[in-house]
């Protein structure tokens, strides 16, 4: 039951399902399902991604990664909520089509969604774009774009008011991820995490607004129209998706945003090419999203920070379950190689004056 399909690859060693099972299930709930094939996106770090053709409709299938997982993360209920939401007030975002928490179907909670073809972006434009003007400036604001409109979006204007608790929410937030990163500290670098903790907790910004958070907005999980990379036409990923302080995203984005400032030991994590592709500056990009939401971006240095920290933790998390032998993917034994420059670099912004 296995195929490829555009971005799509064979399914990695020990990430295979009970593709029977899913497809009598899929069956069921979405149509008949007399042929299914699978295969998956090769580029997420954390929740398994497969493109499943039931009878020839495509249609996309996320569960979360194999063994324990941290508290609130990975949670396909909330990211099925968003999708089978949003897409009303945001065309951006894929809609979700079916939730599943009976575990006997692939051993966890999984959700399927529309599938979008576009174009995707991580280390090089494709050859396509190469006659147009400036196709990376084009590009980096289109990103910058995307998260401001999804930034204004009224809640409630597609049943998504109750999506979270944005009160307190930034405080939460450094607290719930200390804790994360207590869950599994490495001594190489936990003076510094915790530095930056305290550091984070003794600055806490005031949010200006609520909105819609994605909580991983960056442009590989965004697509862009083929011929076009002025448009960005689907977001990927809302797992995380809750409601808060807008900036939480711009620092997020910012965080993966390559800039002529960086060092070797003080820089944005990007895949290799990002830097020389000619994209906007991150002050560009923190400008124009101030200019589209009417949102003042004076303290983004604390939101890098912040975003930099998490990253940190975020990396260590995925590191300790390979090391446990939860996951096979052999990307994930290297994360804690940039953990140490990530929190250092959370420190600096916080300690330089702004």
């Amino acid at each position: 039951m296995t195929s490829t399909f555009g971005e799509a690859v064979a399914v990695r060693a020990g990430e295979d399902l009970d593709w029977d099972r899913l497809k009598d299930y899929l069956g069921e709930h979405l149509g008949t399902a007399a042929e299914m094939t699978v295969a998956q996106f090769p580029n997420g770090a954390a929740n398994l991604t497969y493109l499943i053709h039931l009878d020839g409709r495509p249609l996309v299938f996320r569960r979360p990664p194999f063994g324990a997982l941290a508290p609130g993360a990975h949670d396909m209920r909330r990211e099925f909520r968003v999708l089978s939401r949003l897409w009303s007030a945001y065309p951006r975002a894929p809609r979700a089509l079916l939730f599943c928490d009976d575990h006997s179907i692939v051993g966890s909670d999984f959700l399927v969604s529309e599938y979008r073809t576009g174009q995707m972006v991580w280390s090089e434009l494709p050859e396509g774009w190469a006659h147009l003007p400036n196709p990376a400036r084009s590009l980096g604001f289109a990103v910058v774009d995307a998260l401001a409109d999804l930034s204004v979006i009224d809640p409630a204007s597609c049943g998504l008011a109750e999506l979270g608790r944005p009160q307190g929410f930034v405080r939460r937030q450094v607290d719930g991820w200390t804790d994360r990163w207590r869950r599994v500290a490495n001594p190489d670098c936990d003076e510094t995490m915790m530095l930056a903790s305290a550091l984070l907790s003794a600055q806490l910004p005031e949010a200006q607004r609520v909105a819609i958070l994605h909580n991983d907005f960056k442009i590989d999980n965004c697509q862009f129209a083929v011929d076009d990379p002025s448009r960005v036409t689907s977001v990927f990923d809302w797992d995380m998706a809750t409601l808060g302080d807008p900036l939480v995203d711009l620092g997020t984005l910012l965080n993966y945003w390559p800039d002529p400032a960086d060092t070797p030991d003080d820089r944005a994590l990007v895949y290799p090419g990002l830097p020389q592709l000619g994209l906007p500056t991150r002050a560009e990009i923190a400008a124009r999203y101030a200019e589209r939401t009417g949102l003042s971006v004076a303290a983004i240095a604390w939101y890098e920070a912040f975003a930099s920290w998490k990253t940190a933790t975020v990396r260590e998390q995925l590191y300790y379950r390979f090391r446990n032998g939860e996951s096979s993917d052999p990307r994930m034994g290297q994360l804690h190689e940039n953990v140490g420059m990530l929190a250092r670099r959370a420190v600096r912004l916080l300690r330089e004056p702004h």
